[in-house]
């Protein structure tokens, strides 16, 4: 079974579950659409994450000691049917890179699989992750940031926190988001979402 994150404009952004597709390849698979969708709408339009001037460089990878998360960044968009393009890999998360870039102003995006039939996904232990853990972002220009995490929490996908989520903060702050919870196999998938908020550390 495969599971597939995705985020669909409703008209406004919405970050939908984990949906289950049948005979698709895990690395090579074209884009899927969910079959589902219960995370909530965003309360404001995504924002470009590069400007002409005082550019913010762009995410390259992250790692997150604490879980042994090391991946590579692909650029997460939104598709044809207003759905964000999830990672093809099981084993990479993805950069919203419609929104904040990480270093910039406001919350930055990075999500990735829980698991897959091959076994599990890039953060199939962020629920493990505690206050106080790093979470550290390569940028293409080689420098790197560090993030904090502040909170770990899981949410039902039907009352998805949307303005702690996606609201403008004062800082550069990073939000990790994953599948989790029960597995319902009525609907083939979790009911959760496992949320982590983190902080950028400044020198």
């Amino acid at each position: 079974m495969i599971r597939a994150l995705v985020v669909a404009l409703l008209p406004a952004l919405m970050l939908a579950a984990d949906a289950v597709t049948a005979g698709v390849q895990p690395v090579v698979a074209p884009p899927v659409a969910p079959m589902t969708s219960g995370w909530g709408p965003v309360t404001s339009q995504p924002r470009p994450p590069m400007v002409a001037d005082g550019a913010v460089p762009r995410p390259v990878a992250v790692r997150v000691p604490a879980i042994g998360v090391r991946s590579a960044l692909v650029d997460l968009a939104v598709g044809g049917g207003g759905e964000l393009v999830p990672p093809e890999r099981y084993d990479q998360a993805g950069w919203f890179a419609a929104g904040p870039a990480p270093g910039g102003s406001g919350p930055a995006m990075i999500a990735g699989h829980v698991d897959s039939r091959a076994g599990p996904g890039v953060f199939s232990r962020l629920h493990e992750l505690e206050q106080g853990d790093d979470v550290i972002v390569t940028r293409v220009d080689g420098s790197e940031l560090r993030f904090v995490v502040r909170k770990v929490y899981a949410a039902p996908k039907t009352a998805f926190p949307t303005d702690l989520v996606y609201s403008p903060t004062p800082v550069s702050e990073l939000r990790l988001v994953t599948c989790g919870g029960p597995f319902d196999q009525a609907s083939r998938n979790y009911q959760d979402n496992v949320i982590v908020e983190a902080v950028l550390q400044v020198p």
